[in-house]
């Protein structure tokens, strides 16, 4: 009971050392102050940029910010929802309008932290290197100018029509003379304030200041012309001086929002990973991603269940309580504080702040969010991933997000099978007696009778490069007495059953037509492969040679027992040796 005891102890210790200490509170406490007044205003945009009560996007920040604070692997990762996961919420149609989406939301988000902190339970953070460069960049650069494209109603105080955001676009710019041009006034304002400040000691709080300073502008306006009032937060959400209270997901929508849920976790994963391979904690060791993901998974139950949006890791965020001056955790745990403490103390006047100040930062942000080096990097390495990185970019911005965010990771899948398909080459090894390293060259097109072919696949050998490698090999004619192919199969780990189908099919035709084949440098569990499907029985367990730590003893050892079958019916006098000798 003893050592229990002091087991639980240190690991109490050991968890509240991301905490920091004294000497590092006073730098944590000035960077949590900053994050959490910058995260009020960019709480409600996110909210707003999702479709939904901008409150649901304040409690996601609040929530988010305090379950990653305290579950995450990172010490520095602020979990908050991102301008691409607001997105995708906004293309779900039922966290859109209806009784039921406080519900739907609610769920949306538990479901995504039930997925990544299963994956992440699982250690599967390595997962996110699956997922192809060019489809991530055409889906941000595509999120980010649905972000701008997204705000114009509420910049331009026109309400747009169409059946998607390109389409609404076009509605609005048709139709410039409907303005509501105390709007657009208000909205640039905010857009020049936050550039002027942001270059002022005021930093980060630049955002803040122009969005109260903007919304003072819209009160002014609406005060001045009559019957021309500025929309403001108030007037689409209530805003209470109170945290928020339980709201339990639905689990007769769990069905109906997995798949979103599902495409919600892996960009709110994938984002979370730039964080975990970037930034280092305090020890300067780099977070485990797995841990990442539980971390983001727990944040997305408590936002979940209290009233929040999804939520992810923050790179924007975290670079801001970062260069802020945070020394650990708890500068994102004061953050949320901080946040909680406004709403208690100013929610109302949270519901004064205009809508189209709000649309001005998203609009900003989004901007901000395009890469247009990254877009240029990827269209410079090859038809691939250009296809994959339109295809991702036209589809983020035509179909709903949580669709084309698994479309293009599907495309971006059998493209990169064709790829590795067609890269699978076989080459011939020739041996010689002035040399002990082989010359490769281009395998016969035909086999002659008495020759022996050691042949040397190159690439992955799974189900699509089959017929690959079978086009490569030398044909059979009727007959080729004594002919022998050896097959070169070391470093391969496993080979499909497609593969093996195949080279028993082509075992099969040598051996009728007088020939034999022989697999060298077969690892273990390619051993066990051609045991299990019989594969060896056709084959002849002495036509296999296991690898040996030795490179190249397999092949020294099949090429002999070539050597001595081939000559074995020769006549005496005739009888000459093997055509090719064994290097190392």
């Amino acid at each position: 009971m003893g050592v229990s005891v002091a087991g639980a102890r240190a690991l109490t210790r050991r968890y509240l050392r991301r905490f920091g200490g004294k000497a590092t509170w006073g730098a944590d406490a000035r960077a949590g102050l900053v994050l959490g007044i910058e995260s009020v205003p960019d709480g409600l945009a996110a909210g707003l940029l999702a479709g939904v009560n901008p409150l649901h996007g304040l409690y996601a920040y609040l929530m988010g910010t305090l379950g990653g604070a305290l579950a995450t692997g990172s010490l520095f990762m602020t979990v908050q929802s991102t301008g691409a996961m607001a997105v995708i919420i906004s293309d779900v149609p039922q966290t859109q309008s209806g009784s039921q989406a406080a519900s739907a939301l609610a769920t949306l988000a538990v479901l995504a932290g039930i997925i990544m902190l299963a994956l992440g339970l699982a250690r599967l953070g390595s997962l996110v290197r699956f997922i192809p460069t060019a489809v991530l960049v055409g889906f941000i650069n595509a999120v980010a100018v649905s972000i701008v494209l997204g705000q114009l109603d509420d910049f331009t105080g026109y309400e747009s029509q169409g059946s998607n955001r390109v389409l609404r676009a076009v509605d609005t710019v048709l139709h410039v003379f409907r303005f509501h041009w105390g709007a657009v006034l208000v909205g640039a304002c905010a857009i020049a304030l936050i550039l002027l400040l942001e270059r002022t000691p005021l930093g980060a709080l630049a955002m803040v200041v122009a969005v109260v300073a903007a919304s003072a502008l819209a009160a002014l306006l609406s005060a001045l012309l009559p019957g021309s009032a500025i929309a403001l937060v108030a007037d689409v959400a209530t805003v209470p001086n109170a945290l928020p209270g339980l709201h339990p997901p639905s689990l007769g929508m769990v069905w109906e929002l997995l798949v979103p849920a599902l495409s919600i976790a892996l960009v709110g994963l994938v984002q979370g990973a730039a964080i975990s391979g970037s930034i280092p904690n305090p020890d300067g060791a780099y977070p485990d991603a797995s841990a990442d993901f539980r971390g983001q998974g727990v944040a997305n139950l408590v936002a979940g269940v209290f009233q929040g949006m999804p939520v992810g890791g923050s790179m924007s965020a975290t670079a801001l309580v970062r260069a802020a001056g945070a020394k650990s955790a708890a500068a994102n745990l004061i953050a949320a504080v901080v946040m909680a403490v406004t709403i208690v103390l100013l929610g109302p006047a949270i519901g004064f702040v205009a809508m189209p100040a709000l649309a001005g930062l998203l609009i900003l942000v989004g901007i901000r969010t395009l890469k247009i080096h990254d877009i240029l990097l990827v269209l410079r390495t090859g038809p691939i991933q250009m296809t994959v990185i339109a295809v991702t970019f036209v589809l983020t911005l035509l179909i709903p997000l949580q669709y084309a965010v698994l479309a293009g990771v599907g495309l971006a899948v059998v493209l990169h099978i064709a790829r590795q398909a067609n890269r699978v080459n076989v080459r011939r090894w020739v041996f010689s007696a002035d040399s002990a390293l082989p010359t490769e060259v281009d395998p016969p097109k035909h086999l002659s009778a008495r020759e022996v072919v050691v042949l040397v696949p190159y690439g992955s050998l799974f189900f699509a490069a089959a017929p690959l490698v079978e086009a490569q090999l030398p044909r059979i004619p009727e007959r080729c007495e004594r002919a022998v192919v050896i097959l070169r199969l070391r470093g391969k780990d496993e080979l499909g059953s497609t593969f093996i189908r195949a080279l028993s099919h082509y075992s099969t035709a040598l051996s009728a037509a007088g020939g034999r084949l022989m697999l060298v440098g077969v690892g273990p569990k390619v051993h066990d492969q051609l045991v299990t499907t019989a594969a060896m029985d056709l084959l002849g367990a002495e036509n296999v040679y296991p690898a040996t730590a030795r490179v190249g003893d397999a092949l020294a050892r099949a090429l002999n027992t070539a050597g001595t079958w081939v000559a074995e019916d020769r006549d005496p006098e005739t009888r000459r040796p093997p055509q090719e000798e064994p290097g190392s």
